[in-house]
């Protein structure tokens, strides 16, 4: 067995730069944006996607492509919202369920709606 060299050690540069800046795409808007604005602007790390999402909806009223919400929606008043995490979905849910007294309806596209009861 011989010794290894220095030559064994070294990794060759890519002949290309390697473009790994995330992209977004909505089909009912016809358009795909990469994510470099949020990523080196905002700064906005592992959360740019989300933070796009959350943007892309306030400004055009959905969500771009593969991007399915929590929807909250309240039985009993015109009161609801989506969210990007269960966890966020929930807390609305209790926190609307314990101040109103009144049921609000979870759903993540599942079978049937989660109901949350005031307590």
């Amino acid at each position: 067995m011989t010794a290894p060299t220095d030559d064994d050690f070294e990794t060759p540069l890519p002949s290309a730069p390697v473009d790994d800046t995330p992209t977004v795409s909505c089909s009912r808007c016809d358009n795909t944006w990469d994510l470099a604005y949020e990523l080196d602007e905002l700064q906005l790390g592992n959360q740019s996607i989300e933070q796009f999402a959350l943007d892309h909806r306030r400004h055009t009223g959905h969500f771009p492509d593969d991007v399915s919400p929590w929807v909250v929606t309240c039985r009993q008043c015109p009161d609801g919202d989506q969210f990007l995490t269960e966890h966020s979905a929930r807390r609305w849910a209790r926190t609307h369920a314990r101040h109103t007294t009144h049921s609000v309806e979870l759903d993540h596209g599942e079978d049937r709606p989660q109901v949350i009861d005031p307590e």
